[in-house]
């Protein structure tokens, strides 16, 4: 009987996750880079080049193949649909919220587990990364699960998270490939402390098998190649640590952490704060771990906010940290009270208004995005308002998460984070449904993708088209009867008795879908 319960009581916490991970409307991609992968392994699918990443007819060589290779695998499995393609992502943020219950009772206990993953879940950067078809998730994941291993690993008798430390490592280089140095220099001192339990053979067992992904990518990809891949990786780890486009500032992070992991961010910075005075043991990967990672990062030149998803669930670990520690400390706690029930939601009851009533006319959101808004302004701003200094600790959890809870859970739902690119999408939807379009190839017109702007729009619409065609160097090169999307309206005016435009739209500008007489 107490089996059955305490399945019950499992399933029940994995169903508390569902209405913040699933979606099940319509879907569309954003240009960069979700689509950008997705049109690689439509690719892999239309082509059977299971090798090489593609960008139309020629090789990108910048970056590995993993995570296009996962989703067209998703597909050829379960349908070349949308869903199928953010299956690899939707796997992989259960698997981290997994882990990072798993991390919580390991260093804290098993009580009040389940509040570090709904923590993560509610956080800005991790909800809205969990809801790309990128890598960074399932890098993320990996890394954490790394970590796990490592704070399980307490004598050479656990052979099973040596081989998983090891193993971590090569699969996360295969979605980032350079970048898995980061956290490993992060962890030097706290692996230093382990070294005489982790260099053993099955941590080398265990990096072998994590690289053989890799490795047999590498052996196939070379024979194409007038260099090995590994040169054209480092030239990309160049760029990036050279000024470009993605250059910031070393203070960068300094504020977009506690931006991007709102609400909880003043939590995580009290938790790890107070983590620093409480470390020991096994306390370091809470306190200086994600410290010396953010300085690292700060260092390179190409400062994204993605790069610190990777510590995401340690400053969950750490917001809980800070909630207990607000909650017990007399000289703090009556404050922290007023501030979340009724500082808080005093700003979100504001904003919620002034949303509504100034902004909503002027932001391209549908009638359900902005009911879906205001639904989840109000309802995280009263949650926190029935906060009373009276609570016991569990009472303090449940209505601090349950604001943020209902206000993701409404936010996912509304489709502002799975259907992006809506209007380019209910546009194609169109055009694929007439007659001219069925069954019919369509190409592209290469010239056209000149900037970041057109590339963006032909990177959507090429994901949109039911039947694609082949990249043309220039729309003169169609054949009588053919269908080509271009942007090249001087060569359109030009031979105007030659091209027919069948279908333009301001949202799909400059594109245009022409025919050729």
């Amino acid at each position: 009987m107490n089996n059955k319960i305490l399945k019950f009581r499992y399933l029940l916490k994995l169903f508390t996750f569902i209405p913040l991970i699933f979606y099940f409307g319509k879907r569309s991609y954003v240009a960069f880079d979700e689509g950008f992968y997705a049109l690689q392994a439509r690719w892999i699918l239309d082509k059977g080049n299971w090798t090489i990443p593609l960008w139309w007819d020629e090789y990108v060589l910048d970056r590995t193949i993993g995570l296009q290779f996962l989703i067209a695998k998703s597909q050829d499995l379960f349908g070349r649909n949308i869903f199928s393609a953010y299956l690899p992502t939707t796997l992989a943020s259960i698997m981290m919220l997994l882990t990072t219950y798993k991390l919580h009772e390991e260093l804290f206990d098993k009580k009040y587990a389940i509040i570090s993953p709904l923590i993560l879940a509610t956080t800005y950067l991790w909800f809205d990364y969990s809801h790309l078809a990128t890598q960074d998730i399932i890098y993320s994941c990996l890394v954490t699960i790394g970590v796990l291993a490592l704070v399980k690993i307490k004598s050479k008798n656990n052979k099973f998270y040596i081989l998983l430390f090891g193993t971590w490592i090569g699969l996360a280089f295969m979605m980032k490939t350079f970048l898995v140095f980061v956290p490993l220099l992060s962890l030097l001192p706290y692996l230093f402390l382990k070294k005489n339990f982790l260099f053993i053979n099955f941590f080398w067992l265990g990096l072998l098998i994590g690289f053989i992904p890799f490795l047999l990518w590498k052996f196939s990809i070379n024979p194409y190649l007038d260099k090995n891949i590994i040169f054209y990786l480092i030239e990309k780890f160049n760029f990036l640590s050279s000024e470009n486009t993605f250059t910031n500032p070393f203070y960068y992070y300094f504020w977009n952490v506690p931006v991007t992991y709102l609400p909880w961010s003043v939590f995580a910075i009290i938790g790890t704060t107070y983590n620093i005075s409480q470390c020991k043991g096994d306390r370091y990967i809470l306190a200086f771990f994600p410290l010396i990672l953010i300085a690292i990062l700060s260092i390179f030149s190409t400062k994204t906010p993605y790069y610190t998803l990777q510590i995401s669930s340690i400053l969950s670990l750490n917001t809980f940290v800070g909630i207990k520690f607000l909650f017990n400390s007399y000289r703090y706690s009556r404050f922290f009270i007023f501030i979340t029930s009724k500082i808080i939601p005093l700003f979100l009851f504001a904003l919620t208004f002034t949303y509504y009533f100034f902004f909503k006319d002027s932001i391209n959101f549908n009638t359900k995005e902005n009911t879906f808004i205001v639904l989840g302004l109000l309802s995280f701003g009263l949650s926190w308002s029935f906060i009373r200094h009276k609570y016991s600790f569990k009472e303090i959890l449940i209505t601090l998460i349950i604001g943020p809870y209902l206000f993701t859970s409404f936010i996912l739902q509304s489709g502002l984070f799975t259907d992006r690119s809506r209007e380019l999408r209910e546009k194609m939807e169109y055009v694929s449904s007439l007659d001219l379009v069925k069954n019919q190839t369509i190409m592209i017109d290469k010239k056209g993708i000149n900037n970041s702007r057109s590339q963006s729009k032909i990177i959507r619409i090429s994901l949109s088209t039911p039947k694609l065609g082949a990249g043309l160097e220039s729309i003169n090169q169609l054949k009588k009867s053919e269908l080509a999307w271009t942007s090249d309206l001087k060569t359109i005016k030009t031979y105007e008795d030659s091209f027919e435009v069948i279908y333009e739209n301001d949202v799909l500008n400059p594109w245009k879908l022409i025919l050729k007489k």
